[in-house]
């Protein structure tokens, strides 16, 4: 039997595992069950195809991702290793000969669709039962829990795979899952004392900048004018505006192209295409981009729109700079779409969800609002220790004037007692700055505090409330 490291050699042209790997590896070949949470661009897909090589039988991987299953099937036949994968783009002819192979013991790595697993109440697992596994697989595993930041359904299908073989290994792969998301993948996956494998989210190559969102299509022009042979993309919320920012980007000469779920696979796979291999320099697109997209000379990631949470913003901006070069994360932030996303976290008839949402989306406005340092609050909000002072993100790179807001904050909490804690920003704001409003009562003027904040722009009272909010000083009411 060959060792991991001669596989390695041989199949992926690696002199060395990275990371986390070769624990991973190791741990699937002792037929263990393997959680392996490692940032895009770690390899993580080395953690299971390794051990496949060097277990009998084939390996099963459940992928979400089409496009990406037929990139690493490809690549793993043009290496010389006999793959195969089953989804809704294949014909039932070509599903039945894949089929065949599977139950002829022809192939060491099978990838399918988790909608596989549970069609026909099952019928794929139960074929299962007469081929000789070496592992499962579950990439972005993230997908199998409520509390993740992209759950479907079909993945609580693979529940029952630990029931069905006991005896097989599991390995779950993720890119971004907090600690509640962890925790409750091991427990829907039924894992059986997992060896958990937690590489550093520390992506130090990349750069994070948050830029108020004002002209932001001619801060985006002026900056790939000043990057012409940069290649990038920039993610926007709705299909509509991919289309127009890309329309826009064109209009000015700058070679562009849009991608969203809107569009049809084969012009998918088209604009895709003609982005990896550098015929499209920028791509707009929705969050259906990217996941898997192995292109290692993005050199930036922009934000036009904010994210809903911090997991897909922080997978996002991973897929600049994968050949480890300077890169660039640029969010552009306005408290609008906050306004706007909040209503899309509502989810009718779920409080317990709809109030996870609203968490992580109030994380993400932090990350954006706060004075600290981003690549700092990124590392803690994934449980890992930064001391700050990154000196490659905005906040560090920046001469900021310190001053002591103590007594500005006195007066801004005494207002809110004064008030009774009855009132928004807006009306406390108005309060401190002695506004002649009709809705200022006229027990409103007789308080002593009326008024005393008239020296501050209205500006400034917003960013300390933003600042008080963020430290816990303060706490919103809906």
């Amino acid at each position: 039997m060959n060792s991991p490291l001669q596989i390695l050699q041989q199949y992926f042209g690696y002199n060395n595992f990275r990371l986390e790997q070769a624990n991973a590896v190791e741990n699937v070949i002792s037929k263990k069950d393997t959680f392996v949470l490692m940032p895009t661009g770690g390899g993580k897909s080395l953690c299971y195809q390794v051990p496949a090589l060097v277990l009998e039988g084939t390996a099963i991987v459940i992928s979400p991702l089409i496009a990406l299953m037929k990139d690493q099937v490809d690549a793993l036949r043009v290496n010389g290793i006999s793959a195969s994968y089953i989804n809704s783009s294949m014909s039932s002819f070509e599903q039945n000969e894949t089929l065949k192979q599977l139950k002829n013991g022809q192939l060491k790595l099978l990838y399918v669709a988790p909608e596989k697993l549970s069609a026909d109440n099952g019928a794929f697992l139960k074929l299962l039962n007469d081929v000789n596994i070496s592992l499962f697989a579950v990439d972005e595993a993230h997908c199998v829990s409520h509390w993740g930041h992209d759950f479907r359904p079909d993945y609580l299908f693979l529940n029952g795979l630990k029931k069905q073989f006991p005896e097989i290994p599991i390995i779950a792969l993720t890119a971004s899952a907090d600690e509640i998301t962890r925790k409750d993948i091991i427990k829907q996956l039924n894992l059986q004392n997992p060896l958990v494998l937690v590489s550093s989210f520390n992506r130090v190559n990349i750069k994070y900048f948050v830029q108020p969102k004002q002209s932001v299509l001619k801060n985006i022009i002026h900056y790939l004018n000043e990057h012409p042979d940069d290649s990038g993309i920039i993610y926007c919320l709705s299909r509509k505006g991919t289309e127009e920012m890309s329309n826009n980007l064109r209009e000015n000469g700058i070679n562009s192209a849009f991608y969203h779920a809107g569009i049809s696979s084969v012009e998918r796979a088209k604009v895709q295409e003609d982005f990896l291999k550098d015929k499209t320099r920028i791509m707009v697109a929705t969050i259906a981009f990217g996941m898997g997209i192995d292109k290692s000379n993005v050199r930036f990631v922009m934000h036009a729109d904010l994210p809903k949470n911090i997991e897909s913003y922080y997978q996002e901006t991973g897929r600049a700079g994968r050949d480890g070069l300077p890169s660039e994360a640029i969010l552009f932030y306005s408290n609008a779409d906050v306004i706007k996303l909040k209503r899309f976290a509502m989810i009718e008839g779920n409080e317990e969800q709809s109030e996870l949402m609203l968490r992580k989306l109030k994380q993400m406005s932090d990350f954006a609002e706060m004075q600290k340092c981003r690549r700092q609050y990124l590392m803690e909000y994934f449980g890992e220790k930064h001391n700050g002072n990154c000196n490659s993100c905005d906040y560090c790179l920046s001469d900021f004037e310190t001053f002591d807001a103590t007594v500005d904050a006195q007066k801004l909490l005494s207002a809110v007692y004064r008030l009774k804690e009855r009132y928004g920003k807006t009306m406390i704001i108005d309060f401190l700055r002695g506004s002649q409003s009709v809705k200022i009562t006229d027990y409103m003027r007789s308080l002593p505090t009326y008024g005393v904040g008239k020296n501050q722009e209205k500006n400034y009272w917003q960013n300390l409330i933003t600042q008080l909010l963020i430290k816990g000083i303060l706490a919103e009411s809906n």
